[in-house]
């Protein structure tokens, strides 16, 4: 296992974050993957949709997500432009950001990132980097639950 040349994220707590959501009750269900790809490449830090009812019980999708106070504007801008949405709801979120640092292992396939969660110094979280994870499967045809599988294998050898 080794670190990779990304410089760590260090823990911090952000109190620059909101979260912005809208109800939409009449809008195409190939619209929202479109919307969402939208979002992240303005720069939202997450962003989700959970089935709801809404007024009259009609069926709807809440769109949910995270960005900085700085991304808000583009953020609006994306709704209202690609939704049909007729409101945007805000609420101010502060958010604990774990440490980040970008650890190599090996597996069978050739190397995997991941992303490991520092706790006050201590390591308490580790994520394989999904995409990297994706194209070994493909590249090798094995299926991605094997290649998590060796990378977590990786893992616990190392430590």
């Amino acid at each position: 296992m080794m670190e990779t040349n990304r410089p760590p994220d260090f823990e911090h707590i952000d109190n620059q974050m909101l979260k912005m959501e809208v109800n939409l009750d009449d809008i195409p269900g190939e619209w929202l993957g479109y919307v969402m790809d939208l979002l992240f490449e303005a720069g939202a830090n997450d962003v989700y949709y959970t089935p709801i009812y809404m007024k009259k019980n009609r069926p709807g999708v809440l769109l949910q997500l995270l960005c900085s106070r700085n991304n808000v504007h583009k953020m609006r801008e994306i709704l209202f432009h690609e939704t049909t949405t007729l409101g945007v709801r805000y609420y101010p979120l502060t958010v604990h950001r774990l440490e980040r640092r970008y650890i190599k292992v090996s597996t069978e396939w050739g190397e995997v990132t991941v992303k490991e969660g520092m706790l006050d110094g201590q390591s308490v979280q580790h994520a394989p980097e999904y995409d990297e994870c994706k194209a070994i499967a493909k590249q090798y045809q094995v299926p991605l639950k094997k290649v998590y599988e060796q990378v977590w294998k990786a893992l616990n050898q190392e430590r």
